[in-house]
């Protein structure tokens, strides 16, 4: 039997990227998965068949995280009725922008998606009657616990999601483990950055490879339940210098 069968997992942001890959490897070991996607329906539509063509079953969720007591409401009816054994969130907003020229619409739409969301799913996942237990795994960012100059609201919300998930794990055990993922350089930036600076710049000098990131979320998923309030970094060693 495979690691994951007869369990749900719920990720949010899994329309494409690594939302998808995540969503995919958890499908490969037995899961089946409620996908939650903004405005990319179509890449939703076919992951949900390559999820599908695994051999297990895949919900698909719009929701749109921009304001986030209406995202929560289009996804209380999923948390409540649904016995999910793991939430991921995995949905994020980045934009460049700095300290100087953040505009305040800038600063709350990255908290909203980044922060608030991620609040508020864990709260809804944790006070449901379906749910008693569970895995939760928020998908962080090496700059998140090495704050920089650069994207500053997208930084500032990803370390207030460190601090979320640490709290959480406290609030939430011993029954739901809270864990983190603080992500390097996995992907080519979606904003276009500098593809050869952001190497340069990691000990490994190389990106990552996918399996490394699916390998570690799923042993996330699967860890012994003394594993909580952890913040595992995947970036080649990227935190350190």
């Amino acid at each position: 039997m495979k690691k994951l069968t007869g369990k749900t997992i719920f990720v949010t942001g899994a329309a494409k990227r690594i939302g998808r890959e995540l969503a995919l490897a958890a499908a490969c070991e037995g899961a089946d998965i409620i996908l939650h996607y903004r405005n990319s329906k179509d890449d939703a539509l076919s992951t949900k068949s390559a999820i599908e063509t695994l051999g297990t079953q895949c919900i698909l969720v719009q929701a749109d995280f921009s304001d986030p007591e209406k995202g929560l409401h289009k996804l209380s009816s999923i948390l409540s009725e649904n016995k999910i054994d793991g939430l991921v969130n995995n949905a994020s907003m980045f934009r460049q922008n700095h300290l100087l020229d953040a505009s305040l619409a800038d600063w709350n739409a990255h908290f909203a998606v980044n922060l608030t969301i991620p609040f508020l799913l864990t709260q809804a996942y944790a006070n449901s009657p379906a749910n008693h237990q569970g895995k939760i795994i928020n998908m962080l960012d090496w700059r998140a616990l090495r704050p920089g100059y650069d994207h500053f609201a997208y930084t500032i919300s990803k370390a207030g999601l460190v601090s979320l998930t640490e709290a959480c794990a406290l609030a939430l055990a011993p029954n739901f483990q809270v864990n983190g993922l603080a992500l390097g350089a996995i992907l080519p930036p979606s904003d276009g950055g500098d593809s050869d600076t952001i190497i340069n710049s990691v000990p490994a000098r190389r990106w990552a490879d996918m399996e490394e990131i699916t390998e570690t979320f799923l042993f996330l998923l699967t860890a012994p339940t003394y594993l909580t309030g952890e913040i595992i970094h995947i970036d080649g060693g990227r935190h350190l210098v």
